[in-house]
């Protein structure tokens, strides 16, 4: 009888009691998760989770003594030795601080409100690594970030010699999950399997060192071929 993987190791970080404990009830009750730790502020955050290692962080964006932002630069940032996994809960007045999460390391975001399994599937799309681009808030917010990322010279910038080490496959299944489309809607629109197109996400990750799909999609963005750009 095959043994069942580990449990999805959870740390919520939320300063609002109720928020924070129907965040725990919620992802508690999975078979295939335990929330290992809580933090009410944004210092307490960073503390939990370079004692705890949780597998993903839920981490809230405003929190006291340190907002989530900064808290998500430390522990997923370019200097960071071990970047976490981190879920940002917001709302939509809050599209600007989402910009500054995606800079900081981010790897998914959701809304508050958000109905308990989209919660629970968001958990488990950011401990596989492949990011939470799929729902159309975050195809939102992507669009509005690229706005701010996309170079006026993007043609001749270094994330567009980047590129060059990818195959024509690549550069368009990199495009598409720039538009936020999952690996099932990448597959339907080329026609192949959803496995082919995570072998590609696969192979795009390790050929431009990136940790996950929201870093393949500023990559994108910066490049110019992404949000209007060519196809390339």
């Amino acid at each position: 009888m095959s043994v069942p993987p580990p449990a999805i190791r959870v740390l919520v970080c939320e300063d609002q009691a109720l928020v924070r404990a129907g965040f725990v009830t919620i992802l508690d009750a999975q078979p295939d998760m335990e929330v290992v730790g809580e933090a009410v502020d944004g210092l307490a955050a960073i503390h939990r989770t370079e004692e705890l290692k949780p597998d993903v962080v839920v981490m809230d964006i405003r929190m006291p003594l340190l907002d989530g932002i900064e808290a998500t630069r430390r522990l997923a940032g370019p200097d960071s030795p071990n970047p976490a996994k981190i879920l940002i809960v917001t709302t939509f007045n809050v599209d600007e601080y989402v910009y500054e999460a995606l800079r900081a390391g981010a790897s998914g975001f959701i809304l508050k409100d958000a109905p308990p399994p989209e919660l629970v599937n968001a958990v488990r799309t950011v401990a596989r690594g492949e990011s939470l681009l799929a729902p159309s808030v975050t195809r939102t917010l992507i669009g509005r970030y690229a706005e701010h990322v996309r170079p006026a010279t993007a043609p001749a910038s270094p994330e567009r010699d980047r590129l060059k080490t990818l195959t024509p496959r690549e550069h368009e299944v990199l495009l598409l999950v720039s538009e936020g489309l999952s690996n099932a809607e990448i597959a339907a629109e080329l026609v192949i399997s959803a496995e082919t197109v995570k072998t590609y996400v696969s192979r795009i990750l390790t050929k431009l060192d990136l940790r996950d799909r929201v870093q393949a999609v500023v990559l994108a963005y910066r490049a110019g071929i992404a949000g209007g750009g060519d196809r390339a």
